[in-house]
């Protein structure tokens, strides 16, 4: 009885220890499959970043001594982080690649001159682009974003902004104000009901595109961008011009068509430096009709609705007040009964 009871306490001793034996040969197992998975894990990716890198170093060209990242009519929905051994990099130029993002990393990028992804799907600027002190001009028209962060106010070198046909932009900050060198900025098809206070405060700006927008009209003091040359505003809901438009003595081109004004104010006379403007598609309440020219040739290439109209127009609206006037100062004598 007894040495039955010692053989089978012996047996469950060695039952057990060969199955802890058989566990952690498992485990040991296991751990190794695991182990080899992960290394052949992380050499795939190795692998493909390699081949990602080496996609990208054939999109680089040099043009005037400058390295340019171009890529056009691909997938390339976000931007791999092994672009980041491409920092030496001076400008971007993705287009028409399905970009839903820009990185976070773009703020390393210290020497890039030009960032141009415009014609992608991109929808939001992130805050880091703000890092980029070099940049001189950032290229987003075709897109999808709906706000301009702040932090665009410290790329202190920036020249040139395009934000075109973004459709739902209505607003910039007015942090942008404090970028004393932009001279060009196109924000045509958006949601802006006026002029951003930012733009008022650019003393550099020279050209600016807003067409396509709501606006109803512009602010008094839009002779605070004195330094404009070329002003876009076609298509859009403006109803009346402020006098003080007359101040903006540098303005060469104005395009005012296709908007709900019922006049031109006669201060526009004294905008000497204006070559060209258009008012053409306007409810404008004069009608007036530009003498036929001799020249057939000189009759083609004249607007219709250009400079001369314009003239014409203030000279024919100033004679319609005058003869308001001498008719209320005038009146006709009245006639006493008792005569």
């Amino acid at each position: 009885m007894t040495e039955t009871a010692v053989c089978v306490g012996s047996f469950s001793s060695v039952k057990t220890l060969w199955e802890v034996r058989i566990q952690k040969i498992n485990d040991e197992l296991r751990k190794e499959k695991e182990f080899r998975e992960r290394s052949a894990g992380r050499l795939m990716l190795v692998w493909e970043e390699r081949a990602t890198l080496a996609k990208l170093k054939e999109k680089v060209i040099n043009e005037d001594g400058k390295a340019i990242l171009r890529i056009e009519e691909e997938e390339w929905k976000t931007l791999p982080s092994c672009l980041l051994k491409l920092i030496h990099l001076q400008e971007w130029q993705l287009h028409r690649n399905s970009l839903q993002t820009i990185p976070q990393f773009i703020g390393r990028f210290h020497n890039l001159v030009v960032l141009d992804l415009s014609r992608n799907s991109i929808e939001s600027i992130p805050k880091e682009i703000g890092q980029l002190t070099s940049l001189q001009e950032l290229l987003l028209s075709y897109n999808r974003i709906k706000s301009v962060p702040k932090e665009i106010s410290n790329c202190i070198s920036l020249e040139r902004l395009e934000l075109a046909v973004n459709r739902n932009i209505c607003d910039l900050p007015l942090q942008l104000g404090d970028l004393k060198k932009l001279s060009h900025v196109d924000l045509c098809m958006n949601q802006f009901t006026t002029i951003p206070s930012a733009l008022l405060n650019m003393p550099c700006l020279e050209w600016l595109d807003m067409g396509g927008n709501k606006l109803q009209k512009l602010p008094d003091t839009v002779d605070k961008m004195e330094n404009l040359h070329i002003v876009w505003l076609q298509r859009n809901e403006i109803n009346t011009l402020p006098e003080t438009i007359g101040n903006m003595k540098k303005l060469s081109t104005l395009v005012l068509s296709s908007n709900r004004l019922k006049d031109i104010p006669a201060c526009m006379k004294h905008m000497t430096n204006l070559r060209f403007v258009n008012f053409r598609d306007n409810p404008l309440e004069l009608e007036v009709t530009l003498p036929p020219c001799e020249d057939t040739e000189e009759e083609e290439e004249r607007e219709m609705y250009g400079i001369e109209f314009m003239h014409l127009y203030i000279q024919e609206s100033l004679k319609k007040a005058e003869n308001l006037e001498s008719c209320t100062s005038d009146p006709s004598p009245t006639i006493n009964s008792n005569e």
